[in-house]
C-alpha cells in the first residue's frame, strides 16, 4: 500500500496533462478539417435541410443546435460565429438569442473548468505566493473581478478562448465566471443573432452577410459604453485610492 500512494498525485496530474493536451490536439484538428464544415458557404447549402429538421422536430432541433454549439465552444473549434447566425436564422432572434447565449455559456464553462482542473489550481496557487508586482496583479483582480470579468466579454477585441482561460488560470469561481458569461456576451450575440435571423433574404440575393457589423459605429458605440460602465467601479477604485 504505501508504494502505490505516493503514485496517486502523478497519475492525477499525467491525467491533467493528458486531458489538455486531448483538448488542444481537437482544437488543432478541428481547425484544419472543419473550416469548410462550419463555414457560411455550409450554412447556406444545407439551410433547407435545417429548415425542414427544425420544422419536423422543433425540440430535437434545438438540442441538437446547442449542443454542436456547445462543442464548438467547448474545443475552440472554428464557427463560433456562424453558428450565432444559425441560431438566429433557425430560431430568430428571440428566442435564438437565447439558444445562443445558453449554449455559449454551457461550452466556456466546460472549457474554463477543464484548464481549472488542468493547470488553474497550481498557477492560482502561485499567484497566491507571489510577491511583488505579481501580489499587485492578483489583489488588483481579485479586487475587482467582476468588472474585468465583463470587460473582457464586452471588448470585441479580446479573443473568447482567452476570456475562457484567463479566469481558470486565476482563480475565479465558476459562479461567477458564468454571471459574467452569460451577460457579458449577451449584446455582441444579440447583434449576431438578429444578423442570422435575416439571412432568409441575404440567400436570397445570393449574398454574404455584414459580420463586421458589429464595429459599425451604432453598434461598437453601445459596446464601449457598456464596456466602460463595467470599467466604472474600477476608476473609482483607483480614484479613492489616489486622494
Amino acid at each position: 500500500m504505501s508504494r502505490t500512494r505516493p503514485q496517486r498525485p502523478r497519475r492525477r496530474g499525467l491525467a491533467r496533462y493528458l486531458l489538455l493536451a486531448a483538448i488542444a490536439a481537437v482544437a488543432l484538428i478541428g481547425a484544419v478539417t472543419l473550416n469548410d464544415r462550419l463555414s457560411f458557404e455550409a450554412l447556406a447549402a444545407h439551410r433547407e435541410a435545417l429548415i425542414a429538421l427544425r420544422d419536423a422536430n422543433y425540440a430535437l432541433a434545438v438540442l441538437g443546435f446547442m449542443l454542436a454549439y456547445v462543442l464548438i465552444v467547448a474545443f475552440s473549434l472554428p464557427g463560433a460565429t456562424v453558428a450565432t447566425l444559425t441560431g438566429g436564422f433557425l430560431f430568430g432572434l428571440f428566442p435564438g438569442v437565447f439558444f445562443n447565449v445558453t449554449a455559449a455559456t454551457l461550452g466556456a464553462l466546460l472549457i474554463f473548468l477543464a484548464a481549472r482542473w488542468g493547470l488553474g489550481d497550481r498557477l492560482s496557487a502561485r499567484l497566491d505566493a507571489g510577491e511583488g508586482r505579481i501580489a499587485a496583479f492578483r489583489d488588483g483582480l481579485r479586487e475587482n473581478e467582476i468588472p474585468v470579468l465583463f470587460l473582457i466579454r464586452l471588448v470585441p477585441a479580446v479573443p473568447f478562448f482567452v476570456a475562457n482561460l484567463l479566469p481558470a488560470m486565476v482563480g475565479v469561481r465558476a459562479g461567477r465566471f458564468v454571471f459574467t458569461t452569460f451577460f457579458g456576451i449577451m449584446p455582441g450575440a444579440l447583434v449576431y443573432t438578429w444578423v442570422g435571423a435575416g439571412l432568409g433574404e441575404v440567400f436570397a440575393r445570393g449574398a454574404r452577410p455584414d459580420l463586421g457589423i458589429i464595429f459599425a459605429p451604432y453598434v461598437l458605440g453601445p459596446l464601449l459604453g457598456l464596456a466602460a460602465l463595467a470599467a466604472l467601479p474600477i476608476a473609482i477604485r483607483v480614484a479613492r485610492r489616489k486622494g
